[in-house]
């Protein structure tokens, strides 16, 4: 006897059902007045030209009229464009690229482990275990100063890893944009761990002889999610600062904050940490509009710091032996979900169409009135965004995001191939899928980015990004992925046996 088939027709129906309650909600106001107007045109069809005439030329309007409902038209037009924000453009963005040199093996990594750690196997073995499920690729990168045994971090070694990295990802910046040094108002740096002084945004404006009159900022401290809270920054001074340019660049120097010590949740960071810096250009200038990549939309701020246990989360400290790492605590991924739970309930009405909110709204009240028990909705986020750029902070991080979200693999591949390829490369890390998303040629005009962050505090950050061209896939030739977009997506298994 055949198999028999599985029924479908319930599933198309209810698909189709679905899909023309989503459009009846988000054009309700089109649909509304669709009638409306053709009432009004048909009413116009009846009456004639002739009546219409008529009623115009009965229509008594004196010069003294005439002058105020003009002044009254252009008063109110001057306030609205007055009060209105300015749009702030993403014209370009560079990823700094680490050398061939600096790459480090699963097999070099674990031969270092075992000479610096000799004493302490278990925690040689423990940091194994960790590698061979973090999802990092054979070609992530750390500095030249932790490839010595046992590693030498210097401030000049540091110093030498900030100017290596800024310095490269301004020279492509300035190269892919054309503009001077002298035609950067703003500049913002962030980097969490390492703040010497001078700071860093004093190094780059002594390299780059930038103006007198520069407004520069350097952030420290605020972890992963820095550079969306530099965008934010940026955001805020460029609506005070007409006709200006902000250069905003986030990075994380990895060679001072290297942990030498036995403490487990202190090694963790070293086995998941890598190399890695973004330099973007941010304008509020009108000339910038046609070739610039994107427009900022919004930005939503999250920060759970009140609560002590999301306070010391991601805590740097001294260890029994006095060495200095940063401890990540058991409880970060819940503490991270609530977090995202906060960030979404602000974000959510700002971006979501009328039929997720409407069908949100429904099933709140009735789990107030009616049953407490009934599953709670979570917003189909997919329809408000075509690209998700998770930080990619770990594997546990994104598997958590994609599962709470109910994303695809797809929506999340330019998070797993980032972390697989560059590591987690902290607050640059969103840039780098953003470029692998558009390496992949899938950026069109018009589509909306997603951008999630998370930072020691605790903090979740979102940006939402709206395209504003479409992106050629052949444009950054020198980019990050530029010799190894074709290799990706790779399969990344649960285990890597090591």
């Amino acid at each position: 006897m055949p198999p028999i088939l599985p029924d479908f027709s319930n599933s198309v129906k209810l698909k189709y059902v679905k899909l023309g309650y989503q459009y009846l909600v988000n054009h309700f106001l089109t649909l509304a007045l669709v009638p409306v107007m053709a009432g009004i045109f048909l009413e116009v069809v009846r009456i004639g030209p002739h009546e219409i005439l008529n009623l115009w030329s009965s229509l008594h309007l004196d010069l003294v009229q005439i002058l105020c409902s003009s002044f009254l038209i252009i008063f109110i037009a001057t306030v609205y464009f007055m009060s209105k924000p300015r749009t702030v453009y993403l014209v370009d963005y560079a990823c700094y690229k680490p050398p061939v040199t600096c790459r480090v093996p699963f097999s070099t990594f674990m031969e270092h482990s075992r000479l610096i750690l000799s004493n302490n196997p278990k925690s040689v073995e423990f940091q194994m275990r960790i590698l061979e499920r973090s999802g990092l690729g054979e070609e992530t990168c750390l500095p030249p100063a932790i490839h010595y045994i046992p590693p030498k971090p210097t401030m000049e070694a540091a110093r030498g890893e900030a100017e290596l990295v800024i310095f490269s990802a301004m020279d492509s910046l300035f190269k892919k944009t054309g503009l001077k040094p002298k035609d950067i108002d703003i500049l913002i740096v962030n980097c969490s761990l390492f703040s010497p002084t001078p700071s860093l945004s004093a190094m780059v404006i002594n390299k780059y002889k930038f103006r007198s009159n520069i407004r520069s900022f350097n952030l420290s401290g605020m972890g992963c999610s820095a550079g969306l809270i530099s965008i934010d920054l940026a955001r805020d001074l460029l609506q005070v600062h007409p006709n200006s340019n902000a250069v905003v660049v986030s990075t994380e120097i990895i060679t001072p904050n290297y942990y030498q010590g036995k403490e487990r949740a202190m090694l963790l960071p070293n086995c998941l940490f890598r190399m890695g810096g973004a330099a973007l250009l941010m304008s509020n200038r009108r000339s910038e509009r046609r070739r610039a990549k994107y427009r900022l939309v919004h930005v939503v701020r999250t920060h759970k710091g009140a609560d002590d246990k999301a306070y010391r989360c991601v805590f740097e400290e001294e260890d029994n032996e006095g060495k200095v790492g940063i401890s990540l605590s058991k409880d970060l991924m819940a503490i991270a979900g609530e977090a995202l739970k906060s960030n979404i309930t602000t974000i959510g009405p700002l971006v979501l169409p009328a039929s997720e909110q409407l069908l949100f709204l429904l099933t709140l009240i009735g789990r107030k009135i009616m049953n407490p028990k009934w599953k709670p909705y979570i917003p189909d986020f997919k329809q408000a965004f075509e690209h998700f750029c998770i930080h990619a902070g770990g594997r546990a991080v994104i598997d958590e995001l994609q599962k709470n979200l109910q994303l695809s693999a797809e929506h999340c591949e330019a998070s797993r191939m980032t972390l697989h390829r560059f590591g987690n490369t902290s607050s640059s890390s969103l840039w780098y899928e953003l470029g692998y998303i558009e390496a992949k040629g899938r950026m069109r005009k018009g589509d909306r980015v997603w951008q999630i962050a998370f930072g020691s505090g605790f903090k979740c950050n979102s940006a939402v990004w709206k395209c504003n061209r479409s992106i050629k896939t052949a444009a950054d030739e020198d980019g990050p992925w530029a010799d190894c977009i074709e290799r990706y997506p790779v399969h990344i298994p649960e285990v890597v046996k090591l």
